[in-house]
C-alpha cells in the first residue's frame, strides 16, 4: 500500500500519470496503412494514384515522339505506295524497283560489308586499347588521344580523310607512307619520263624499252644521249665524260643532251653537259640478254666481249613513272578506306565504354587466375572477355545501328567517279529522294527497308537490356 509524500511529491520509483497515460502516435498516416506517413515514400503510387497527373507529365514526350518518329514512319510507309509525283497509287512497285536496281543492290551489299566489319574492328581495337592502357602510366593521355576524334564531326572527318587518301604522295598522307615503305625495298626508276632523241639511234619497242638500231662491236663506243629528264632528277650530276674505246669491250656514255643557254649539237657530247648515272644498258641477242651494265657517276659504262654483235637496249625500268601508291578512292578499295576512317572515329568510343566495364571487374578473380598459373593471354581470353561480354554487346549493337545509318563519310570521302561503288542505303535514299532523278516514292521505300533492317538490331538490344535487368 503506497502512501503519498508530503507536499504532494510523487513517491520514489513511480511514473507520473501524465506520462503513463499519454497515447503513442499511430505508425501510419491516419488511413490504417503502415509506413505511409509524410516522411516515407514506401507504397506511394506515381502521381498520388491520379492517372491524369501521369498523363500530364508524359504528354510532351508523347507529342514529340509522335511528331518526330511515329508520323514520319507512317507517312514514309504511305508515300512508298505512290509514284514519284505522289498522285498515283502503285502499290508495291517501288519495292520491286528497289530490289531490281543495280545501284540499290550495290548499296545493300556495301551495308552488309559495313555491318560485318566496322563494328567488329572498332570493338576489337577498343578492347585492345582498354586492356593495354590499364597498367601504363600514360594510359590516360593515350585514351584521350584515341577518344579525341569523337569530338570531330563526320563532315570534318570526311574532309580530313579525303586529303589523307589523295593519290598524289606529295599531298596524301596514306600514299606518302606507303610509297616510302615501297621505295625502301624497291629502288625507284632513276629518270622517269626521260627518253632518247628520235634521231639518236634508239627506237621504242613494244615493251616501252628503247633498242639501238645498229649492232654493237667491241673496241667502239656507243653514245646514249637522253632528253626529257626532270630538273630534280639531274641535280647533283657531274659533267659527262667521253668514254674511251677498250679492246674486247663495248663502251659508251649516257648523258643529258642539253646545254644551258642553248647552243651545242644534237647527239654530241658538248662541254658542260651533265652525266646520267645508274642507267641500265643491256646487250640483247636473239631476244636474250647476254650482258648488262649500269652507267657510272660520270655517265660512262662498259660491257664485256659478250656484247659484241648484240643490239643495245635501254630497259623501260629506267624511264617508268615512280610508284605512286594505292588508289585508295578507286572502285576496288574505296569502301574499306571509308570503313578505316569510321574505325578511326569510333574506336575511342568503344575503348571508353570497355574501359569503364573493365574498371568494374572483380580484381580478386584475375589475381586468383594468375596465382593458379594462368598467363596473361589465358586471363584475357578465359576471364576478362567473358566478364566483359555485356559491355561488348552494348558497344557492338550501338555501332551496328550507327553503321546502318552511315551517310556523311561516304558522301564526302568517295569522289564522284567511285561514289556508286561506295554507295550505301542512306546515301541512295538521299540520291533517290533529292538527287537528279527525284523519286520520293522510291526513296520512301528505301527508308522503310532501312527501318526493317534496323528493327532486328533494336529488338536484340531490348532483349539484352531486359535480360540484364533480370540478373
Amino acid at each position: 500500500m503506497s502512501t503519498a509524500a508530503a507536499g504532494g511529491a510523487a513517491p520514489t520509483g513511480s511514473v507520473p500519470s501524465s506520462t503513463k497515460d499519454t497515447p503513442k502516435p499511430p505508425s501510419g498516416d491516419g488511413t490504417g496503412r503502415p509506413g505511409s506517413g509524410r516522411g516515407g515514400g514506401a507504397g506511394r503510387q506515381p502521381g498520388g494514384g491520379r492517372p491524369w497527373v501521369v498523363v500530364c507529365f508524359l504528354l510532351p514526350a508523347l507529342v514529340l515522339l509522335g511528331a518526330l518518329v511515329v508520323y514520319p514512319i507512317g507517312y514514309s510507309i504511305h508515300r512508298s505506295l505512290y509514284d514519284a509525283g505522289g498522285g498515283g497509287f502503285v502499290g508495291l512497285d517501288n519495292y520491286r524497283e528497289m530490289f531490281s536496281d543495280d545501284a540499290i543492290r550495290t548499296a545493300v551489299k556495301n551495308n552488309l560489308i559495313w555491318i560485318a566489319t566496322a563494328p567488329a574492328v572498332a570493338t576489337a581495337l577498343g578492347l585492345i586499347f582498354a586492356v593495354l592502357t590499364e597498367r601504363v602510366r600514360w594510359g590516360t593521355a593515350f585514351k584521350l588521344v584515341v577518344f579525341m576524334p569523337m569530338a570531330i564531326s563526320m563532315l570534318a572527318a570526311g574532309i580530313i580523310f579525303r586529303l589523307v587518301y589523295e593519290q598524289d604522295p606529295d599531298r596524301g598522307v596514306a600514299n606518302a607512307m606507303w610509297t616510302s615503305v615501297h621505295d625502301t625495298f624497291s629502288a625507284p626508276p632513276p629518270f622517269p619520263g626521260a627518253h632518247p632523241r628520235p634521231d639518236g639511234g634508239f627506237t621504242l619497242d613494244r615493251d616501252d624499252s628503247y633498242a639501238a638500231q645498229s649492232v654493237a662491236a667491241t673496241g667502239r663506243t656507243v653514245p646514249v644521249p637522253l632528253v626529257g629528264v626532270k630538273r630534280g632528277d639531274a641535280n647533283g650530276a657531274g659533267p659527262a665524260k667521253a668514254a674511251t674505246p677498250e679492246p674486247g669491250k663495248v663502251t659508251g656514255t649516257v648523258w643529258l643532251d642539253f646545254t644551258r643557254g642553248g647552243g651545242g649539237q644534237r647527239n654530241v657530247l658538248d662541254p658542260g653537259e651533265r652525266a646520267l648515272a645508274d642507267v641500265r644498258i643491256e646487250a640483247v641477242k636473239d631476244g636474250r640478254v647476254v650482258a648488262s651494265a649500269t652507267s657510272r657517276s660520270d655517265g660512262t659504262y662498259t660491257l664485256p666481249q659478250a656484247a659484241a654483235g648484240a643490239h643495245l637496249r635501254l630497259p623501260a625500268s629506267n624511264f617508268a613513272e615512280p610508284y605512286r601508291g594505292v588508289d585508295w578512292l578507286g572502285p576496288s578499295v574505296v569502301t574499306p578506306a571509308i570503313i578505316g576512317s569510321y574505325v578511326w572515329m569510333w574506336a575511342g568510343f568503344a575503348m571508353v565504354l570497355i574501359a569503364a566495364g573493365l574498371a568494374g571487374l572483380p580484381r580478386e578473380l584475375l589475381e586468383a587466375a594468375r596465382v593458379d598459373g594462368a598467363n596473361e593471354w589465358q586471363v584475357f581470353r578465359r576471364i576478362t572477355v567473358p566478364m566483359l561480354a555485356p559491355v561488348l554487346g552494348v558497344v557492338m549493337i550501338t555501332l551496328m545501328i550507327n553503321v546502318l545509318k552511315i551517310f556523311d563519310l561516304v558522301y564526302i570521302i568517295a569522289p564522284g567517279s567511285s561514289q556508286d561503288d561506295a554507295n550505301v542505303l542512306a546515301l541512295q535514299l538521299y540520291k533517290s529522294s533529292f538527287g537528279t532523278d527525284v523519286n520520293q516514292g522510291l526513296g520512301s521505300a528505301i527508308a522503310v527497308f532501312l527501318l526493317v533492317l534496323v528493327l532486328p538490331v533494336m529488338v536484340l538490344n531490348i532483349y539484352r537490356i531486359r535480360r540484364e535487368r533480370r540478373r
